[in-house]
């Protein structure tokens, strides 16, 4: 079963921005080749880290206006929220390594 969560623009505020974990947001599209690459990777980490972070995707072509405001311009983007502020983003497809060790930086701050 997925531990990942659907984010919109209706509930990016009250399921991220005011979050009391840590999340992960996933910006992807249905047609971006490089998004199906990380998606089984964001599973995973969803899977990995339950109960210490909030995993979760966005649909840019469905909510375009938290994109636009977070300034996501190329897909897919990862963000990672703590306090409601952005802590590090990955832009493109990455090696799961090289994501969970930003994760874990941002767990241990």
């Amino acid at each position: 079963m997925s531990k990942k969560l659907e984010f919109n623009d209706a509930n990016f505020e009250s399921e991220v921005i005011n979050s009391d974990k840590p999340v992960l947001v996933d910006f992807w599209a249905p047609w971006c080749g490089p998004c199906r690459i990380v998606d089984p990777i964001v599973e995973e980490i969803a899977n990995d880290y339950e109960g210490k972070l909030k995993v979760g995707k966005m649909n840019t072509d469905d909510n375009r206006e938290t994109a636009s405001k977070l300034g996501i311009m190329s897909i897919p983007t990862l963000l990672i929220f703590k306090g409601g502020k952005e802590q590090e983003r990955i832009v493109g497809a990455q090696p799961k390594p090289s994501i969970t060790e930003k994760i874990d930086s941002v767990l241990a701050g």
